[in-house]
């Protein structure tokens, strides 16, 4: 924790360096030996340790063109979520726990000062007349801002981090979530054009999975992604074409929302449509790709099951739609998703595969589901530790017409 004295300090210096007419004309290095020099000469008549030099130098820098005390929080791999609740309360999730840090802010003014550099670097606005942004930042992590006075206890932050590798199937193999044979099961389908859906809760992974099935797409094929911040890491496709929403700016207009997107994309020739996840009407238009000759599109939504996914589709579509009956919509999500893969957070923290389920058809007015793969705990299993496995069920894949169109003769 930063003591008065230090508190001072850096401030002194920022204001120094900030009133400086060479701060526009030094670029970042330059800017780090400057701070270097003030720092110094500020501290001629005393002794201080190098490290703690250092931890001045890079807090007055982050509070020039970093993010503060959010720096090291960004570049600390094993961190994988920031929460700033106000200047002075940033709290940070860490193999899967929650716990307060002793890193703040000084004021409300310094935190809306980086707030207002990370929505700049992804181009979006956020101010009283538009209090609530998601966005992005650089490597992609997610972002989320709220100002007062919507929050009530100063400017909150919400930052979820993705690992600066993209996610393999290697490693959630690696990492338990799933096992060689489901992998192998998947890459099949992936191949062979199925529609998977992957639904979850907050936190289970989606994104993730999302990334690792990407692996499977064939390097020749033609895809466009869809996503509210962009934060797909997607990088063994060629031709690739990434889109992002717009929120509307500060007149009210210029917003450019998923829907759009969606039916933009048609007319580009894809060969696949990944939309990052579906929250609302735009379930309608990514059905409806779906179901027009789109095959092979993969996208997530939030669920506590694999049945609770497919009602919140149905609420979804009535959103955009509610003269559809809901026979109707019904059939139309039977007919477009081929494949649920649904993730869990459990009790222990850990992030695995529950289970992967075939949409057979609508049957007597109900969308009927075909688990193939249901993950099962063992007799290892206590209340602390989950311990278990994705197991085939002896359910057979139904519908293998598109196995066979891609060449494949095997039975799953």
């Amino acid at each position: 924790m930063t003591t008065p004295n230090t508190d001072s300090l850096i401030e002194s210096i920022r204001e120094s360096i900030v009133s400086s007419s060479e701060l526009s004309r030094l670029d970042d290095d330059e800017l780090r030996e400057y701070i270097r020099d003030v720092l110094e000469r500020e501290l001629a008549d005393s002794y201080t340790p190098i490290e703690e030099k250092v931890r001045v130098i890079q807090q007055v820098y982050g509070a020039i063109r970093g993010l503060g005390p959010l720096d090291s929080l960004l570049h600390d791999e094993s961190v994988t979520e920031i929460m700033v609740n106000g200047p002075r309360n940033i709290f940070i999730e860490r193999d899967g726990r929650v716990s307060r840090v002793d890193s703040y802010f000084e004021n409300e003014r310094r935190l809306e000062d980086v707030i207002q550099r990370i929505v700049g670097t992804a181009g979006r606005e956020v101010n009283q007349a538009n209090p609530i942004v998601d966005t992005r930042l650089p490597d992609g992590s997610r972002v989320n801002v709220v100002l007062p006075p919507i929050a009530l206890e100063g400017a909150t932050v919400t930052i979820r981090k993705f690992s600066r590798e993209p996610m393999t199937v290697r490693k959630l193999i690696q990492y338990g979530s799933i096992t060689p044979e489901v992998a192998d099961f998947l890459d099949v389908l992936v191949k062979s054009k199925y529609n998977v859906f992957i639904s979850g809760g907050t936190g289970s992974g989606k994104t993730t999975f999302l990334n690792a099935l990407s692996n499977f797409i064939p390097k020749t094929e033609r895809v466009i992604t869809i996503e509210d911040s962009a934060e797909l890491q997607i990088d063994n496709i060629a031709n690739l074409v990434r889109m992002e929403t717009r929120n509307a700016n500060t007149s009210g207009t210029g917003e450019i929302d998923i829907r759009t997107l969606i039916r933009s994309s048609l007319r580009m020739r894809p060969e696949r449509i990944i939309v990052g996840e579906v929250r609302g009407a735009e379930a309608l238009d990514m059905l409806q790709a779906m179901n027009t000759g789109h095959d092979g599109s993969l996208s997530t939504g939030h669920a506590n099951s694999s049945k609770d996914m497919l009602s919140r589709l149905e609420t979804m579509v009535l959103q955009a739609s509610g003269s559809l009956p809901l026979q109707a919509i019904r059939q139309q999500i039977a007919s477009a998703i081929d494949i649920i893969v649904h993730l869990s957070r459990l009790r222990d923290h850990s992030r695995r595969t529950m289970e992967i389920s075939e949409i057979v058809g609508y049957v007597d007015g109900e969308i009927e589901l075909n688990p193939l793969f249901v993950f099962e705990e063992d007799e290892h299993s206590t209340l602390d530790r989950v311990s278990g496995s994705l197991n085939r069920t002896a359910n057979k894949l139904m519908h293998d017409e598109k196995l066979l169109l891609a060449g494949h003769r095997i039975e799953i």
